[in-house]
């Protein structure tokens, strides 16, 4: 969390959780409701059925509810993040939050619910009758002793899994971390030596996985505030650490660690020093998990031992100790096979995949999204990246065996080969990759040109774009203007650049350098000058043409065309390929791409094979097997359509260019999107699973087709995005918002950096 906080305002977090529809989760119905016939079915009195069945056989409930894919995630605010017992309220939009990353990272429905207590006894029976609604309990955020008590006394009551993340959450990703680091330091874990500072929920349970995974309990060193935990000590003690103290002589930290092979911490910041990990063993293993600030920093530790392997809890480090890897996936695999708990083994099973992940080759894609170094095994490569689109598969499938293996599963798998083929289709991974997009642009940021810099988005989404770490932008416009807005917004500017096209000193270098471009086009000089001075597309693509800027977003003011013309006039087509708007649409966990949405109104057969090939090209860029279907109002030439003959020679193009991807046409979008229909009708048809490229006939479709998709369909629609310029350009809709504006300049600085 702690370079997120540097990235954004108090005000962004509020308006983020207060545009639109207040929170961050909504219910959305998963059967029609339209017909008087659907409610009867839904409600009364076709409900009365499925009722009936539940209480015949109450395992069915499984079948006709939602109850097997819903985790309940539960607090009173007593420890929540790094604030502290605020109460059970201010805890809501935490829980809110990781209901949203069950959703996204795992596909499960997550309901947040808040109980106003802080006694044990309340709380536990609170939860414990809840459990018919739910198919797990995630428990968040409970402060210690308490969360040990409330967490047993729940799975002896409760016949569905109950799991406390704070404990297992951390301990499941820091084992699978030091797996990896004993493997390349060539140790055993039954000889090895642990100190753990720190002796809260996170801690112990970190002990108790790792002494799980094999480490002897004499090997394992806790200390506290005040001190070693020892055989003996009476002095703030509990059950839960005496049930961890060693028979030893050394009563601080620092004797601890003389000759230790690993540090977990789980303390507070500057807990330890260079002179304690000089006096630990060759190749220490360093993971200094506090937060937001570690024990001891990356930097401070290489500075007195550079063979040591290091991990943190922040994502501004090497080997993020994250706990988005395990939970959502952990709960995934025990919901799909109805397990009645989460035990030792299915723990011991999340670590050891997610540790076998990071040692198996990265893909390009997530390895370029990451900065563009290849990620491989090592020091620095421990943990998963947490958007790494294996863990849907890797994490739930080992969980789910270990679950069955245990005895604790009331649905195993009998296929295990398509069980781990549905979880790859359960999330599309383009979202993920989307992200790490980002994670690669602020990891280079670039300088980008945002035209309209008198607009208030614009310039309430240059800050943002500077906030996040993307890059550095430069605001075209008056510089009073803009330095007045800034002020009336509260916004922080000081540091980004403005320029004024009309006092620019480069404008005569402009205006040559266009009319070298124009001048056989019937345009003059003092045309060229002209619009270098009145025109901010002409001038800030004239930034970009002469390498003076790395990109250029613009749009808000000018319908796309108008904005378009002036980039043209300025910035070459790529060599080989064609202009083309291309929008990315996300639906329900699927990502779709449509083109061409802005530029083309009839696209001959060569310019939709043109579009195709490079939208595909996109697509795999993002980790996503393309699937093209040329769209259309008929199928296969039913009815035959005017026109449509360009489409089915686009098909043969393709055929004749022998392209990689699948692909097929001319088709309806329910042939396109309908795999099931499609293969009853059209059983010849080339593809292998819905489409997920849908080629445009005309410009008209595809501008009607995606403005619905976002007004109507509860869509996101990302775009358009321009493709198949020379240089990076973005142009935004007219009713952008900021959030559009950020993502559209994000987008134009991979452009720049592909």
């Amino acid at each position: 969390m702690a370079d997120n906080k540097k990235s954004m305002t108090d005000e962004d977090a509020l308006v983020f959780h207060a545009q639109g529809r207040p929170g961050k989760l909504e219910i959305s119905a998963t059967k029609p409701l339209t017909t008087q016939r659907d409610l009867s079915l839904a409600y009364s009195p076709g409900v009365a059925i499925p009722c009936l069945r539940i209480e015949e056989d109450p395992s069915t409930a499984y079948d006709y509810t939602a109850k097997g894919n819903v985790v309940a995630v539960i607090s009173n605010g007593t420890a929540v993040l790094g604030l502290g017992s605020i109460g059970a309220l201010a805890s809501k939009p935490v829980m809110e939050g990781k209901a949203v990353l069950f959703k996204r990272f795992a596909d499960v429905d997550g309901i947040d619910l808040e109980v106003d207590t802080t006694d044990v006894d309340e709380f536990v029976n609170a939860v414990r009758y809840l459990g018919p609604s739910f198919g797990g309990i995630n428990l968040e955020d409970i402060k210690a002793p308490e969360c040990f008590i409330i967490e047993q006394r729940l799975r002896e009551l409760m016949d569905i899994p109950v799991f406390h993340d704070d404990q297992h959450g951390t301990a499941i990703i820091a084992a699978a971390g030091l797996l990896n680091a004993l493997d390349l330091t060539n140790r055993d874990i039954k000889t090895t030596k642990l100190v753990c500072n720190g002796a809260g929920a996170a801690a112990i349970a970190c002990v108790e996985l790792v002494k799980a995974l094999g480490m002897p309990s004499e090997n394992v060193i806790m200390c506290d505030s005040k001190g070693v935990i020892y055989q003996g000590r009476e002095e703030g003690m509990n059950q839960w650490k005496s049930a961890h103290a060693v028979a030893t002589k050394d009563r601080t930290l620092q004797e601890a660690l003389k000759g230790a092979d690993v540090f977990f911490g789980l303390s507070v910041k500057g807990a330890v020093t260079g002179k304690m990990v000089k006096e630990m063993a060759d190749q220490p293993i360093i993971f200094a998990m506090a937060n937001p600030d570690p024990e001891i920093t990356p930097d401070e530790v290489k500075a007195v031992r550079k063979d040591a392997i290091i991990a943190t809890g922040r994502s501004d480090f090497a080997n993020q100790v994250n706990n988005v890897l395990g939970f959502p996936y952990i709960f995934r695999g025990a919901l799909d096979v109805r397990a009645s708990t989460i035990n030792d083994e299915m723990k011991t099973a999340a670590a050891r995949a997610i540790a076998e992940l990071a040692r198996e080759d990265v893909p390009d894609e997530v390895a370029a999204a990451y900065g563009g170094t290849k990620l491989v095994y090592g020091p620095d490569y421990i943990i998963p990246a947490p958007f790494d689109p294996r863990l849907i598969v890797a994490v739930p499938g080992a969980v789910a065996q270990a679950a069955m293996d245990s005895g604790v599963a009331a649905k195993p798998i009998i296929d295990m080969e398509r069980y781990r083929q549905e979880l790859k289709q359960r999330l599309d991974p383009t979202a993920g990759m989307l992200n790490l997009i980002f994670s690669k642009v602020r990891s280079n940021p670039r300088r980008v040109t945002f035209a309209e810099g008198e607009e208030e988005r614009v310039i309430r989404a240059a800050v943002a774009f500077r906030n996040a770490g993307y890059g550095y932008p430069v605001l075209i416009g008056r510089e009073d203007r803009i330095v007045k807005k800034m002020e009336e917004l509260g916004l922080d500017g000081g540091d980004i650049e403005i320029q004024n096209a009309k006092l620019s000193h480069r404008n005569e270098k402009y205006a040559e350098f266009l009319y070298k471009r124009l001048q056989r086009k019937g345009f003059m000089y003092r045309d060229c000058l002209h619009q270098v001075n009145q025109d901010r597309n002409v001038f800030a693509s004239c930034m970009l043409a002469l390498n003076e800027t790395d990109a250029v977003v613009t749009g808000i003011t000018r319908h796309f065309h108008d904005s378009f013309d002036a980039v043209q006039r300025v910035i070459d087509t790529k060599k080989g390929e064609v202009p083309m708007g291309l929008m990315i649409i996300v639906s329900r966990g699927r990502t779709y791409f449509v083109a061409d949405t802005s530029i083309h109104d009839t696209p001959d057969a060569e310019t939709l094979a043109d579009i195709s090939e490079q939208t595909a090209t996109f697509a795999q860029s993002l980790g996503l097997e393309p699937r093209v279907a040329f769209m259309s109002a008929s199928s296969f030439g039913n009815p035959s359509i005017v026109k449509s003959n360009r489409i089915s020679e686009a098909v043969q193009i393709l055929n004749d260019r022998r392209v990689s991807f699948e692909f097929d046409g001319e088709m309806s979008p329910s042939v396109a999107l309908n795999s099931e229909q499609r293969e009853r009708l059209y059983p010849f048809c080339k593809l292998s699973g819905d489409a997920n490229i849908l080629v445009m006939p005309g410009l008209h479709s595809a501008h009607i087709a995606t403005r619905l998709l976002q007004e109507i369909g509860k869509c996101t629609v990302i775009g358009p995005l321009v493709m198949g310029m020379s240089k990076p350009v973005q142009i935004v809709q007219t009713g952008a918002s900021v959030n559009d504006i950020v993502n559209a300049a994000a987008l134009a600085v991979h452009d720049a950096l592909r």
